[in-house]
């Protein structure tokens, strides 16, 4: 399971030597694209204070938002498993897809078509430009693997996931499946 390569529809588990950063510490990411210009992801297990009827005034039914990633933080983003219903969507993989009409999509919230079991917003996400995410893989930032869940991962547990995901690591990922957030305060 360690040691593959970064792939779309993959899993980037930040390694526990990320308790400095800011945006990535105990991180689960979700990519969606990885190519030659670049890779972009969506951190799954960092949920925000508010709901998606903060943002946009339009939807009536509350739905998590999630903290995607550093960049773009003033834009919204989703991930889904019904293209069949969203037009325009992209596959990630595993009958994961990404983005697609918003307009349509409001209209099949308000409507309860959509469900909180079929997609997930985020503000921002992470982009990683050209190699920038393989060097990070070889400094030992990044552990990928498998989407075991395929498109269910839109139901995965976001405070537990991180730890969860250490604990299948096992081995020396295991101590650090307890340790507190910040290390230093212990």
């Amino acid at each position: 399971m360690v040691g593959l390569k970064p792939k779309k529809g993959k899993l980037l588990i930040a390694e526990p030597t990320l308790t400095g950063d800011v945006s990535f510490n105990r991180s689960v990411v979700l990519l969606a694209e990885h190519n030659q210009e670049g890779s972009v992801g969506f951190i799954l297990n960092k949920p925000l204070e508010y709901d998606i009827s903060d943002l946009i005034t339009e939807i009536n039914i509350p739905f998590q938002v999630y903290n995607g990633g550093p960049v773009e933080q003033d834009n919204l983003y989703f991930i889904h498993k019904v293209p069949h219903l969203i037009d325009n969507s992209i596959e990630i993989s595993d009958g994961i897809y990404w983005g697609g009409d918003f307009e349509s999509t409001i209209d099949l919230i308000n409507n309860k078509i959509i469900t909180n079991d079929d997609i997930r917003f985020f503000l921002g996400y992470s982009g990683w430009d050209s190699l920038q995410l393989d060097q990070e893989l070889s400094s030992k930032s990044w552990i990928v693997v498998r989407n075991k869940y395929e498109s269910d991962i839109i139901q995965k547990s976001t405070s537990a996931f991180w730890k969860e995901k250490m604990m299948e690591l096992g081995g020396n990922y295991l101590l650090w499946s307890n340790s507190p957030e910040n290390p230093s305060l212990n």
